[in-house]
């Protein structure tokens, strides 16, 4: 292994169940349907996985909330976790790119008027 990092950007991941606690909104079908389709910034909707080891619910990715990590911790962890999920590609590029549009979202002081016609 190459250790060319000191720091990792790390993010919290929350059940679906728990999430919905945050909000109403998230509750609904169609507050989960937006978190499905990518339309809540912020958050990103990861699948459930049913393999016979790994049982694990709807997951959501909080991009709001990102934290520096050494990088020596998070090779501690993975080591002393052992076997445990990983996203493959294409899901695992789904992510990056979730994260890269809202990290990058410019937001205008004046936006365009809507046309009348």
């Amino acid at each position: 292994m190459q250790k060319k990092l000191d720091l990792v950007l790390v993010c919290p991941i929350w059940p679906l169940k728990e999430f919905e606690n945050r909000s109403d909104f998230f509750k609904s079908r169609k507050g989960k349907e937006a978190l499905r389709q990518g339309n809540v910034p912020g958050y990103h909707l990861l699948n459930k996985c049913n393999f016979d080891s790994f049982n694990k619910d709807y997951l959501v990715v909080d991009f709001r909330s990102v934290y520096s990590v050494p990088f020596d911790f998070i090779v501690d962890l993975a080591k002393k976790k052992g076997k445990r999920l990983r996203l493959l590609p294409p899901y695992r590029e789904h992510l990056s790119q979730a994260f890269a549009r809202f990290f990058i979202r410019v937001g205008l002081p004046v936006d365009i008027p809507q046309f009348d016609r």
